[in-house]
């Protein structure tokens, strides 16, 4: 029998066989396979956390809030932001500061983070103070404080305005002082855990509310200790006003208060109320009043405030008033819609053009009263008039408005002719 040749073996150095094509494809998609399932895997465990890098996960840790907050003197300020200007800025300043401290004692951030929110909060404090002064003198009503004491809204509605003001703004800056001192993906901040706020929500719930319902509390207070020491006797002072719109109006207000049990309406309270107002609109020269000869220009130049709310006369009157049998009506029922009134009839006249009406008045009046005077001394001069804004963060430099000189130039053109 002839025996079978023998297979030879590989020699240690000779080279393998190379794959084939089709080895080479089902390798790859092996590989690919086993990648997928392991992302796959890694995705069910770690549940939403996937591509975000460890740095920008923030985990909570427990943080009391304590403000240093003096309720009195933040009252005192609010009551009179145009007096208190620079006090203002220094109490949004604190005001900040705290909901941003505790927004980042409850991130666990370090200290050298913290003083980095300081650092970072003082390059946008300038701009964001202007912010609130403008939104808060804006929506405040600081010309009717007569009314507000008597209705004991005064202290209340400065801090409902505040609460506003800063409700719309916290959440900007709380998102851009963090993002600034943190590395973020896209500007957002990741928060581990569930059901959780996020730091602008933590700002919000755990500083900014917590904040208002202490001024909230005090502002009660301060509001009924002034209503009932309003007006103890007869008060004389000097004005100087020169009014020079009148705006008159009439309103209703239909409220119906209902009584319910196990949710059912079982007696209902209707009251109806009508006013009429009478505003008007005008210059308080005691704030400020100037006259000014300059003889290089024969220019006669008058210079007065900003139009201003000078009086508001409200008449409420109680149309209709059907007392369920249930319901006790009380005082405060009638002054809350008084008080409603009152400022719906404000804010409409705020929002009219009444203010360049004013001007445009003001300048015909002072062409009335001074023109003939000038004239006599030099028919060459001309008189203007110009209104200062005694808003203290703004630009004194914004003297004039158009139709002034315009009403002037047309003045004048027709006394020529």
């Amino acid at each position: 029998m002839s025996a079978r040749p023998k297979t030879p073996t590989s020699a240690p150095g000779a080279k393998r066989p190379r794959l084939s094509s089709r080895q080479l494809f089902f390798y790859i998609a092996a590989l690919l396979l086993a990648v997928v399932l392991l992302v796959t895997l890694f995705q069910k465990n770690k549940g939403t956390y996937t591509r975000i890098p460890k740095e920008y996960q923030i985990k909570y840790m427990p943080a009391d809030f304590k403000p240093q907050l003096d309720t009195e003197n933040a009252l005192s300020i609010l009551s009179n932001p145009y007096r208190y200007n620079r006090e203002f800025n220094d109490l949004i300043y604190q005001f900040n500061l705290s909901l941003l401290d505790h927004v980042a004692n409850r991130m666990g951030l370090s200290d050298s983070l913290k003083l980095q929110v300081h650092q970072v909060y003082d390059k946008h404090h300038p701009y964001i103070s202007r912010l609130y002064f403008n939104e808060f003198t804006a929506m405040q009503d600081t010309t009717s404080e007569l009314y507000q004491k008597w209705y004991n809204s005064e202290s209340t509605d400065a801090v409902a305005i505040l609460k506003e003001v800063s409700s719309k703004y916290t959440c900007f800056l709380t998102n851009l002082i963090f993002s600034s001192i943190l590395e973020t993906d896209e500007g957002k901040l990741f928060v581990y855990g569930r059901n959780v706020d996020s730091p602008c929500g933590v700002a919000l719930t755990e500083a900014l509310q917590p904040m208002m319902d202490r001024l909230q509390e005090t502002a009660a207070i301060r509001d009924f200790t002034a209503s009932k020491g309003f007006l103890e006797k007869r008060v004389e002072r000097v004005t100087a006003e020169l009014a020079t719109m009148e705006i008159r109006d009439k309103k209703g207000l239909n409220k119906q208060m209902q009584t319910k049990l196990w949710g059912f309406s079982v007696s209902t309270t209707e009251l109806e109320v009508i006013a009429i107002s009478v505003l008007k609109v005008g210059f308080d020269l005691l704030k400020y009043f100037q006259l000014n000869l300059d003889p290089r220009t024969n220019v006669v130049t008058v210079t007065l405030p900003e139009p201003e709310i000078l009086s508001h006369e409200v008449y409420p009157k109680i149309e209709k008033l059907d007392i369920g049998w249930l319901r006790e009506v009380k005082s405060v029922d009638f002054n809350k819609n008084f008080n409603l009134l009152r400022k719906e009839f404000r804010r409409e006249a705020l929002e009219s053009d009444v203010m360049d009406k004013s001007k445009a008045q003001a300048v015909e009046i002072m062409q009335l009263m001074l023109g003939p005077l000038i004239n006599s001394m030099n028919r060459q001069y001309k008189l203007e008039v110009k209104f200062k804004n005694l808003n203290p963060t703004q630009s004194d430099e914004e003297y004039f408005d158009s139709f002034s000189r315009e009403a002037l130039n047309s003045q004048q053109n027709s006394e020529n002719d």
